[in-house]
């Protein structure tokens, strides 16, 4: 992923894989809304903080291609870039990417919404925040 906005490295635990020996499909949403979640901290929102507003964030939509498994020990790091579709869609394009070799192990498309009290809110909040950072969210 070119120019992507944000990247954390992580190991793989042994734990975290199945009987074949490699990572259950399920542990690589926990990556990517580890990687988000360090994001958004990065740029200043707290996720507490925001609850107690009535604002959450909610994935209504997640998209993942599994090109290739990561196996115990692997090194690798999960990309972000940043984007809205629409009034309302906040899109985080992400990807695991192995280390050693930099073999593209997952790509996805997380989409989002933020709510109020339950009702869908334009994410104006999340916008300004970005664009302290240097993060511009543009249409995708």
């Amino acid at each position: 992923m070119q120019d992507h906005h944000f990247e954390i490295e992580l190991e793989v635990r042994d734990y975290e894989c199945d009987l074949q020996g490699i990572v259950n499909n399920s542990v690589y949403q926990n990556y990517l809304e580890h990687c988000r979640h360090k994001f958004l901290h990065a740029a200043g929102l707290d996720f507490a903080e925001l609850h107690n507003d009535g604002i959450d964030a909610v994935v209504i939509r997640a998209e993942l291609d599994y090109k290739f498994p990561l196996r115990p020990a692997d090194v690798f790091l999960i990309r972000l870039r940043m984007g809205k579709q629409g009034r309302l869609r906040v899109i985080f394009d992400q990807q695991i990417i192995r280390k050693s070799d930099e073999k593209l192990m997952v790509n996805a498309r997380i989409t989002t919404v933020l709510t109020k009290n339950g009702r869908p809110i334009a994410p104006d909040i999340l916008e300004g925040k970005f664009e302290a950072v240097g993060v511009k969210m543009v249409e995708v």
